[in-house]
């Protein structure tokens, strides 16, 4: 599940070889790890690494890309001006090894994403538990016809390794959950789009991956006893890896970078092993 690349660079050109096991590893379902690609923070930047920055109300200090516009940090002011430089640099390195690295020519940069409070210690109900094995889905930003999710993570921490836990592959998964969620309610998605709880209507698929992340998240016997193998990212490396196809977990560390990016399934080598394909074949009818 952990697919180790010996890049020390943020820019292209890598080699063909790289760059084909990259995808490859990526879209199986494997994590891409990046032990020798620190994202180095400018030594202005290094007060920046206090849980304090946070506003205490979010679990995350967001960055819009289109806007600029930083949320759920403390700061104001120069300071706020700053953090939000430091994100954006993360965001335009992630975006320029993404694009060297992956063969996708469309990929859509959305939020970055700045986590500043230890894990461990946070109290959040079960479907908002990150320390829980799940896979992602937005319940208000819909990927309609399965778009991917990939995110790019950096340890920005100076000393302490990130605690994850990976799960068991995708299509074991599913076909364990799918006969355990209900159909979703008829006009639910529609009435959720009116009201502006959601950016645009969900399709089928979307209402499917939100059942199946909180269903695994709200089974007990699931996160107890499901196949799962620890991974610790250590202080100063990155990894990328489809969050909508991993089971994943978070269970300790803090000060980590992330950013999202999606893409249409078009886009993949192998269009096949996206998730709403796999969900269609299983289900046998199309969700989007």
């Amino acid at each position: 599940m952990l697919e180790t690349l010996p890049l020390t660079d943020w820019n292209g050109p890598y080699e063909p070889a790289v760059k084909a096991r990259a995808v490859a590893s990526l879209e199986a379902g494997a994590v891409l790890f990046f032990p020798g690609l620190p994202f180095r923070l400018k030594d202005d930047e290094k007060q920046f690494l206090d849980a304090r920055v946070a506003d205490g109300k979010a679990k995350n200090i967001s960055l819009d890309p289109d806007t600029g516009k930083i949320q759920a940090t403390s700061l104001q002011g120069d300071e706020a001006r700053r953090l939000s430089t430091m994100m954006a640099r993360f965001s335009d390195q992630a975006s320029t090894l993404v694009h060297d690295l992956l063969p996708y020519t469309q990929i859509e940069r959305a939020r970055t994403s700045y986590r500043p409070v230890q894990v461990k210690g946070r109290g959040y109900s079960k479907i908002s538990d990150d320390r829980l094995l799940h896979i992602d889905a937005f319940p208000s930003r819909p990927m309609r016809a399965g778009r991917r999710i990939l995110r790019f993570f950096a340890n920005i921490a100076p000393a302490s390794p990130r605690h994850w836990l990976v799960g068991e592959p995708f299509e074991p998964f599913a076909r364990q959950f799918l006969p355990r969620v209900s159909p979703h309610l008829p006009g639910k998605s529609w009435l959720y789009e009116k009201l502006g709880v959601t950016r645009g209507r969900r399709s089928p698929y979307d209402e499917l991956m939100l059942s199946l992340h909180d269903a695994a998240k709200l089974n007990d016997d699931f996160q107890k006893t499901s196949h799962r193998d620890a991974i610790d990212f250590p202080a100063q490396s990155c990894w990328l890896v489809f969050t909508d196809q991993v089971l994943h977990a978070a269970l300790g560390g803090e000060f980590a970078l992330e950013q999202t990016f999606h893409l249409d399934v078009a886009e993949m080598a192998e269009p096949a092993r996206a998730p709403i394909r796999v969900l269609e074949r299983l289900s046998g009818r199309p969700l989007a």
